[in-house]
């Protein structure tokens, strides 16, 4: 039986999709961040205990990632996807009704376990969706939902919360419902025979399978490019609100207005990155170039946060703070474009893997708690944690090699 005609604003549209769910899985995450330091008095938390909060829940996402990782290469990624939103919504929706400390820690740690699940899911349908030249930008769409999400998370946030202790419960609720709409749309858009009607050839030399691509240099690079950039980044987002309060002395109200600002700017770092990569492969850059050229600009941007260990409260460190938001996550789409090289036809397990790997630095969060707890300050963790991008992009440059062979595109059963 033929397959209806797609056009091609469809995959722009499922795209968006994909933004959406991103959107979720950050506002899910981030209601917690935005209201840290009404978590930690409630419940009588040391910093380092509220860094465990952020450790087990990125230790349970790097399980999330290699076991939904090896589920979406294994069954469609049109139910896979689903699935997983589905379970995520309904933890963060649980999480409203926590009343101690340990319940807290096992939602955030089931949280982090399906929310893992997203981006094996949704790095599998941009693979099935673009060419090779459109998916930084098709990766772009889909980061940007993260800083979609975490900008609306904190005026979202500020509708609920009260001079009450437990104002904040509401809006886990709120956001875990908004999943089933999500739902709804994901199925009306996406038909049983869509997104597995063709898969892209292996990489260059990796027809011997999923193993030879695991061991190969290039994945060796993206393993270490990730576990730089997300534990950078997770740092930065994790510890944003507690800096600017406890370490600047914002209000509760400047610190939320801001965070949105810090994410629209990281949303301009995502989709610039996505459109600087397309410019520069119009102009005659390769493809690889083109996003290695882009990912030092964004790294350059981030490293400004050395900045912060100079500057106090007030509008320069703000503008900084904007600036690191950009480059920091700028580097994303980069990041998952260069795994679709390595292996497509494993592209699921590829991106588990990789993140696994990446949250496996998860503790992170605890020991820069324990230096916050020990110092009284938050600038020497937040400074560093903006450099990692720029280390980086030194990896990609002494190990990735010169760009692959262009690769045909062959027919494939559904998988």
């Amino acid at each position: 039986m033929s397959t209806p005609f797609r056009r091609d604003s469809w995959k722009w549209w499922i795209c968006g999709l994909l933004l959406l769910a991103s959107a979720l899985n950050y506002m899910d995450r981030q209601t917690l961040a935005n209201v840290s330091t009404r978590i930690t008095r409630q419940f009588h938390l040391t910093e380092e205990l509220y860094g465990n909060l952020e450790t087990y829940f990125g230790l349970a996402f790097a399980c999330g990632s290699l076991f939904f990782g090896w589920v979406v290469d294994r069954w469609p990624v049109r139910w896979v996807y689903p699935v997983v939103v589905c379970l995520w919504s309904v933890v963060g929706f649980s999480t409203a009704a926590v009343s101690n400390y340990p319940e807290l820690l096992v939602c955030r740690t089931l949280l982090g376990f399906f929310e893992g699940g997203h981006w094996p899911c949704a790095i599998k349908t941009t693979l099935r969706l673009l060419e090779a030249k459109d998916r930084p930008m098709g990766n772009s769409v889909l980061q940007s939902g993260t800083s979609i999400g975490a900008i609306l998370t904190p005026q979202f946030m500020k509708l609920f919360l009260t001079d009450q202790p437990d104002s904040w419960r509401p809006a886990f609720q709120v956001v875990g419902v908004m999943g089933v709409l999500w739902l709804i749309a994901w199925f009306y858009s996406v038909r049983e025979t869509d997104l597995q009607k063709v898969a892209p050839a292996p990489g260059p030399g990796l027809s011997g399978g999923f193993w030879r691509a695991v061991w190969s240099r290039r994945m060796l690079t993206v393993v270490i490019i990730i576990s730089l950039i997300n534990t950078g980044w997770q740092l930065i987002r994790a510890w944003l609100t507690k800096f600017l309060i406890q370490g600047r002395g914002l209000t509760d109200t400047e610190a939320l207005n801001f965070n949105s600002i810090f994410f629209i700017a990281s949303d301009l770092g995502v989709f610039g990155a996505g459109m600087m990569t397309l410019w520069l492969h119009r102009r005659g850059c390769s493809i690889h170039r083109s996003r290695s050229l882009t990912f030092l600009g964004c790294a350059v941007l981030s490293a400004s946060s050395l900045f912060v260990l100079i500057l106090p409260k007030g509008t320069e460190l703000l503008l900084v703070l904007s600036v690191v938001a950009a480059g920091s996550l700028g580097v994303f789409p980069i990041y998952h474009a260069l795994t679709q090289d390595i292996a497509p036809q494993h592209q699921g397990k590829i991106s588990g893997l990789g993140s696994f790997l990446a949250w496996c630095w998860a503790p992170a969060h605890k020991y820069y708690g324990r230096l916050v707890d020990h110092t009284g300050s938050f600038d020497l963790g937040f400074a560093l944690a903006g450099c990692a991008p720029l280390l980086a992009w030194v990896v990609l440059a002494l190990l990735w090699g010169r760009d692959p062979a262009p690769t045909a595109v062959r027919p494939s059963a559904a998988t």
